[in-house]
């Protein structure tokens, strides 16, 4: 037992601690302005060099964006993706060293509308974005996300890529060269500013009946990701432009491969996290910033005075169990205070991650996932967890099938004005026509978009190009199969 005057003569370690008056790491001169991790203290012109040096290097060794071509940026106010604009807006500039070749645009997504946002709160948001893009000089777009019902059935269809000149990276910047420095148009695009255009208050309802459809928190925000994609890239499609650049950062793509894996997405990985995304052939997606900490943007905003504005989302003000979104965000970022090297490593991983059998880019639309676009992954085995959920619901399926109904019932609820089973505890008699609808939807998406369309209310409140390409889709197969003992097989091509 411990005695009141016993003596302790054991010295207690001192852990040196991180502090900003040691030297730079870099110059070996300045005093440390900034620590970013455990031995890298830089002093602020070495790590404004080194933040700019490294956004450069990323784009400068993937070789992705070429010389003259036009690149979108997804600008949503938060502090990552302003950090990317400071960084395209200062790259292009006259005085910069190693300049950026390529003509840059923005655009912004408005999604008050989804979120049941107050229209002086969504006019105060896009007129601060306004006033910061204006002082870009880059063209912009303020697009509200109600657009994204109106899109046509193409945006789910991969456009043929559009050929380089030359053949590769290096002809094309001696194309570039020859051509002055210029644009494939032999000039640089002149501002333009699109101001949001008048929202239809049927359609801000019809958006915010899709996203309410959603039973869970984590099935709306999925839903709500594919959606804002789908509109981003079909304004890059419409104005010519050939990449579209994204601002997730290190943290965020932590965060998203954990959730990717939690929500069935692992087959999707290599697109959803990697550097660039090319599931839509026409427009690449690249993300530049995946190589900046959360922490790291904070710092360099903070000291370079990068402007950026606060747009609430789904999950703001949420617990941290309110979606499967929310707690690997809170379980990543919580690991990471008190382990540094957690998103590093969790990104790292995530770097080496291929696409097995080829990519995505290659399938044809038969093998794609009718909303994010990706190769299917439901060829399971027959002892796979996706076949044991197929069973399980086609034998609910059946159950409800043989269950007899009144005729009466029948006839009373199919004439009435109200929909069938709208009241709850009436009598439906179309469950299985609609059942039918979900069940020739579902065979189109892949494990996660199945998961996210079954958290729904009904697939009828997705957008009419989502379920015209299905119908699309399902009467091509019909054709394809009345015809199929008159086409001839790849085996017998080859003989």
């Amino acid at each position: 037992m411990c005695q009141v005057e016993e003596e302790y003569h054991e010295q207690l370690e001192r852990v040196d601690t991180p502090s900003a008056s040691k030297k730079c790491v870099k110059c070996k001169e300045e005093l440390a302005a900034v620590v970013i991790r455990a031995g890298d203290s830089y002093c602020r012109n070495c790590f404004r060099e080194s933040f700019i040096h490294k956004f450069r290097a990323m784009l400068g060794k993937t070789r992705v964006i070429f010389p003259g071509e036009k690149v979108l940026l997804a600008v949503s106010g938060g502090p990552s993706s302003c950090s990317m604009l400071s960084q395209v807006q200062e790259g292009v500039s006259q005085n910069a060293h190693k300049k950026l070749r390529f003509l840059p645009g923005i655009v912004y997504i408005d999604e008050g509308g989804a979120l049941g946002q107050r229209k002086e709160m969504r006019q105060k948001a896009t007129s601060e974005l306004c006033d910061m893009f204006r002082s870009t000089g880059f063209p912009f777009y303020i697009l509200p996300l109600e657009q994204v019902l109106d899109l046509p059935g193409s945006v789910l269809t991969p456009s043929p890529p559009s050929d380089q000149p030359g053949s590769g990276y290096k002809a094309a910047v001696d194309l570039f060269l020859q051509s002055g420095g210029s644009g494939s148009d032999g000039k640089a695009e002149e501002q333009e500013g699109v101001s949001p255009p008048a929202v239809q208050e049927s359609h801000t309802r019809l958006l915010q009946q899709l996203i309410g459809s959603a039973q869970t928190l984590t099935a709306k925000q999925d839903l709500l990701n594919t959606l804002r994609q789908h509109l981003l890239v079909h304004t890059a499609r419409t104005r010519g432009y050939s990449k579209l650049m994204l601002g997730d950062s290190c943290t965020r793509l932590a965060v998203k491969l954990l959730t990717s894996i939690s929500l069935g997405r692992g087959a999707q990985l290599a697109q959803d996290t990697g550097f660039s995304d090319c599931r839509y052939g026409d427009v690449t997606v690249v993300r530049p910033m995946r190589e900046y900490s959360a922490k790291e943007i904070a710092y360099y905003n903070h000291m370079f005075k990068i402007p950026s504005v606060v747009v609430p989302n789904l999950d703001t003000k949420t617990p941290d169990k309110a979606s499967i979104q929310r707690l690997t965000q809170s379980f990543v970022t919580k690991l990471q205070a008190d382990f540094p090297s957690t998103v590093s490593t969790i990104y790292r991983t995530g770097e080496k991650l291929q696409t097995a059998g080829g990519s995505s880019s290659a399938a044809e639309d038969a093998e794609r996932c009718v909303l994010c676009v990706c190769g299917l992954d439901t060829a399971a085995e027959e002892a796979s967890a996706l076949q044991a959920t197929l069973i399980s619901e086609q034998l609910s399926r059946s159950s409800v099938s043989v269950k007899p109904e009144p005729p009466s019932t029948v006839g009373q609820c199919c004439s009435s004005e109200r929909p069938c089973g709208g009241a709850e505890g009436a009598s439906d008699c179309c469950r299985s026509s609609r059942d039918h609808e979900a069940a020739e939807l579902r065979s189109l998406l892949c494990y996660s978009c199945r998961r996210t369309v079954r958290d729904m209310s009904s697939v009828t409140h997705l957008p009419q190009y989502v379920l015209s390409e299905v119908q699309r889709r399902q009467n091509r197969s019909a054709m394809k199969e009345q015809i199929s003992e008159f086409l001839l097989d790849d085996a017998d091509e080859n003989d």
